[in-house]
């Protein structure tokens, strides 16, 4: 059993723990607020951190670095402390409650019903690119509902980025601050688009892990 590190050799330890193929926990530490603010961001339980993160890494990233090739991680693992100096304190930091961001942003904290979840901001850079040039984000969250094993997904107008959320006994949604705003998909309901019409959106994607690293 882990405990949340008191030391620089301990913090380093978990950083060094690796989530998946890609992917370590150092990956999902750094926070802006909480290197301007200097409030540390440090998780009470490690153990459940790391293995919400894992399923995180090995489910939805990986699979995402290996289609699309480089995955900017922008807002990871946060703790209660850290998310809560962001909800109330250093407003307006746009960070929800603690309550709502349990198997959220704070990975190690389950959520109302139990379920454990973890949830990353994240750029695509290869989207990112098209986008700015046009591109509906609604291709791209219709490949990650049709291709991925997510629980939440909301797009922000600025590179396209997006919260992407596992979590256990998933209920997807897809919602959004990018035109048209609002709810794609509500929990427990069909796509409106069709999976032929959806597949149309992003024919151009690469191919579904089609990175072969060595």
């Amino acid at each position: 059993m882990r405990r949340r590190p008191q030391s620089y050799l301990a913090l380093e330890e978990l950083g060094r723990v690796r989530l998946s193929r890609h992917f370590f926990m150092r990956n999902f530490l750094n926070s802006e607020i909480g290197n301007f603010h200097g409030v540390p961001n440090l998780p009470e339980d490690p153990d459940v951190a790391i293995a919400a993160g894992r399923r995180l890494a090995e489910e939805l990233l990986d699979p995402l670095f290996e289609t699309f090739g480089q995955v900017e991680i922008r807002s990871g693992y946060r703790s209660p402390t850290l998310n809560y100096f962001g909800a109330k304190v250093a407003r307006p930091q746009k960070c929800s409650q603690n309550e709502k961001n349990f198997a959220g942003h704070i990975w190690d904290r389950r959520d109302g019903v139990g379920r454990m979840g973890a949830c990353v901001s994240l750029v695509i850079p290869w989207f990112a690119d098209r986008f700015a040039e046009g591109r509906d984000w609604r291709d791209l969250a219709w490949w990650i509902h049709d291709h991925l094993p997510y629980h939440e997904l909301y797009f922000f107008p600025k590179l396209a980025a997006f919260n992407l959320t596992w979590r256990e006994e998933r209920a997807p949604r897809i919602l959004s601050y990018i035109a048209p705003k609002g709810t794609l998909l509500a929990a427990g309901a069909e796509p409106g688009e069709s999976l032929a019409e959806r597949q149309a959106r992003y024919a151009d994607f690469p191919a579904f892990r089609g990175i072969a690293y060595p």
